[in-house]
């Protein structure tokens, strides 16, 4: 009795404690995902409204105010031939996250299609794609994807051809396990039971089943090929060097920061970082709410 009794005192010693983590835990959460939202709507309504606010050129050259340090009228500077540094990281940043979100999906919809298949049939077929998959991840993403882009002339769509051939492979292997999983579920042997052919097990009840995580992946996918794209476009290997991205105007920046001028660089690198931090912040809550159990960090 006075066991039970001690064991009641220090249950109800711990409750508030535990409730207090519960609390904090939430309130980070929230934070969290407040500032993450405030960030890709900042970014988005930069994308979306400041060139057409701004009346200049992002192409004007004026030579006479080429490398000056952030004014009020220049906030974030000129480059080394005069062009305003806050538009040109503007239109740098709209044609990264084209790139970014084009690759992404591109990427997540092979994936998934490879994914859903290999463990839909299994046997030898999932045995000969899973093998393919672990061939090609043995090769670093950007060497492959410089291999391929090299094969076309500098544009956007190889680009994304590129970072698209060389991202599904991630997306194929949560994808395939999921489907596993699933396999074993009482429901799929229900459907099974009832007559639907593989084809429409696949498709009616296994694609469904595996979309949250397929669009998980997709998300975490965006800044990830954001950052191939601007070290495809640092090495002179994705856009050309007059189009404005982000990867062409950290590449552009290498002589003026050698020679002491900072904002050239540095203004491009946060519009780089930022949105990476903010996109990776929204789908770690995604995370969160469709799988609370699991805490894992997907590797793409």
């Amino acid at each position: 009795m006075a066991d039970t009794t001690v064991e009641k005192r220090r249950t109800t010693a711990a409750e508030p404690a535990w409730r207090a983590h519960g609390t904090a835990r939430r309130s980070t959460h929230t934070l969290r995902l407040r500032v993450s939202a405030a960030l890709v709507g900042v970014t988005v309504l930069a994308v979306l409204l400041v060139p057409p606010l701004v009346q200049l050129d992002q192409q004007a050259v004026d030579l006479a105010a080429k490398l000056r340090p952030p004014t009020w009228a220049h906030p974030f500077g000129t480059d080394d031939v005069g062009r305003d540094l806050l538009l040109r990281c503007v239109y740098g940043l709209r044609v990264s996250l084209l790139v970014g979100v084009v690759a992404a999906l591109t990427a997540t919809v092979i994936g998934t299609a490879v994914g859903a298949t290999a463990g839909a049939l299994g046997g030898w077929a999932d045995r000969a794609v899973m093998r393919l998959v672990d061939t090609l991840s043995s090769v670093p993403h950007l060497l492959l994807g410089v291999f391929i882009v090299a094969m076309f002339r500098p544009g956007v769509w190889p680009v994304v051809i590129s970072v698209a051939l060389t991202h599904w492979l991630s997306t194929a292997r949560i994808v395939r396990a999921e489907v596993l999983s699933l396999r074993s579920r009482p429901f799929i042997d229900a459907a099974v039971s009832g007559g639907a052919s593989r084809w429409r097990m696949t498709v009616r009840h296994l694609l469904p089943a595996v979309l949250p995580q397929a669009g998980l992946a997709a998300v975490l996918m965006v800044p990830h090929a954001m950052w191939h794209e601007s070290a495809l476009s640092f090495l002179g290997l994705g856009l050309p060097t007059h189009t404005a991205s982000l990867g062409t105007l950290i590449q552009g920046a290498r002589g003026s920061l050698l020679a002491g001028q900072w904002w050239p660089t540095l203004f491009p690198g946060i519009f780089l970082i930022v949105p990476t931090l903010a996109v990776a912040g929204l789908a770690g809550v995604w995370r969160e709410r469709i799988n609370p159990r699991r805490r894992s960090e997907l590797m793409l």
